[in-house]
C-alpha cells in the first residue's frame, strides 16, 4: 500500500524550519553543532557505562538505554533535515517518510515506558534499599528494558502502516521538518476523524500508565525522604530524583502538547518548535541532566582519560 501511494503521489516535501528563518545557514550550523554534541555525549556515556564496572548498576543500565534511545532519536530526524538543506532539496520518499515515522514512534513509546521503569528503580533504591539487589536483579532489568522496547515497537507497527495507507491527494507539502503523524495526516483527503480518536485514546493509555507508575513511585519516595534522619541521605535522594523528574517533565510535557491537546491549540510553527525541543534538544540535554552532573560518571570519565594518557 505504501508502494501504491508512492506510485500515485510521488515524494513528500518537508518544508521544515529553514524556510521560515531569515538566516538558515546559521540555524543549520547550530543544529549540526547540537547533533554532534548529542552524538558525542551519548556515545561517551554508553561507553563509560560499559567500560567502568562501578557503573554496572540498574540505574546506569537504564541510563544506558536512555542514551541509546536519544542517540537513535536525533539520528532519525536531523541528518535528513541537514542533507535536504545543504542540497537545496526538500523531498523525502514515501518509504523514507514511513521509516522515519516508525522509528520516531518506536523510540518515543520506548522512552515513555523507560522513564517509568527508571522511576520504579529509584523507588526500590530509596524505599527498599535492603531488597534492592533482589527486586532489581539483572533479569528484572532486562525484562523491564525489553518490555519498553516491545511497547515502542508495537506503537510504531500499529500507527505507521495505518497513517501511510491513507490516500494523499492534497498537496504533498509537510509543514514540518520530519514525518510526524499529525503533520502527515493533514495531507490526507479522506476522513481521518475516527483514526484521530483512536490515536488519541491510545496516546492517553500510553501516557496514563507510565505517569501513574511515576506518580505512585515518587509519592512513596517523598514519604521516605521526609522520614530520613540524615540530611546527607535526603540531599542525595533528592538530587537523584530531581534529575529524573526534570527529564520526565520535559518529555511528557511535549508529548501531551503534540498528541492530547485539541487541534485548535496547534499551529505548524508551534508544532515544529515543540518537536524541535524534544527530538533535537532533549537528546543533548539528557546526558547533562542525568549523568555529567553525577559524581560517579565524572569520576569514571576522569579515570578513563587518565588511562588514555598513561604511558605504555
Amino acid at each position: 500500500m505504501w508502494l501504491a501511494n508512492q506510485t500515485l503521489g510521488g515524494d513528500f516535501f518537508l518544508l521544515g524550519i529553514f524556510s521560515r528563518i531569515s538566516h538558515p545557514g546559521l540555524l543549520c550550523l547550530l543544529i549540526f553543532s547540537i547533533f554532534l554534541m548529542a552524538v558525542t555525549w551519548n556515545i561517551t556515556l554508553i561507553l563509560l557505562i560499559h567500560i567502568d564496572s562501578s557503573l554496572h548498576t540498574p540505574m546506569y543500565f537504564f541510563i544506558n538505554q536512555l542514551s541509546l534511545i536519544d542517540l537513535t532519536y536525533i539520528s532519525v530526524t536531523v541528518p535528513k533535515m541537514l542533507v535536504n538543506q545543504l542540497a537545496k532539496e526538500k523531498t523525502i520518499s514515501v518509504l523514507g517518510c514511513g521509516t522515519q515515522m516508525y522509528f520516531y514512534l518506536q523510540l518515543g513509546g520506548a522512552e515513555y515506558c523507560l522513564l517509568a521503569a527508571m522511576a520504579y528503580d529509584r523507588y526500590v533504591a530509596i524505599c527498599h534499599p535492603l531488597r534492592y539487589s533482589v527486586l532489581m536483579s539483572q533479569r528484572v532489568c532486562l525484562l523491564l528494558a525489553s518490555g519498553c522496547w516491545f511497547v515502542g515497537s508495537v506503537d510504531g507497527f500499529m500507527f505507521t502502516p495505518i497513517t501511510m495507507t491513507f490516500p494523499f491527494c492534497r498537496s504533498h507539502e509537510i509543514h514540518h521538518f520530519f514525518c510526524e503523524v499529525p503533520a502527515v495526516l493533514k495531507l490526507s483527503c479522506s476522513d481521518t476523524s475516527l483514526y484521530k480518536i483512536f490515536m488519541y485514546l491510545c496516546c492517553v493509555i500510553m501516557l496514563l500508565i507510565p505517569v501513574t507508575v511515576i506518580t505512585v513511585s515518587y509519592y512513596f519516595i517523598i514519604l521516605t525522604i521526609h522520614k530520613m534522619n540524615s540530611a546527607e541521605g535526603r540531599k542525595k535522594a533528592f538530587t537523584t530524583c530531581s534529575s529524573h523528574m526534570t527529564v520526565v517533565s520535559l518529555f511528557y510535557g511535549a508529548a501531551i502538547y503534540n498528541y492530547m491537546l485539541p487541534s485548535s491549540h496547534h499551529t505548524p510553527e508551534k508544532d515544529m518548535m515543540v518537536s524541535f525541543f524534544y527530538t533535537i534538544l532533549t537528546p543533548v540535554l539528557n546526558p547533562i541532566i542525568y549523568s555529567f552532573r553525577n559524581k560517579d560518571v565524572t569520576g569514571a570519565l576522569k579515570k578513563m582519560l587518565r588511562m588514555q594518557k598513561a604511558p605504555y
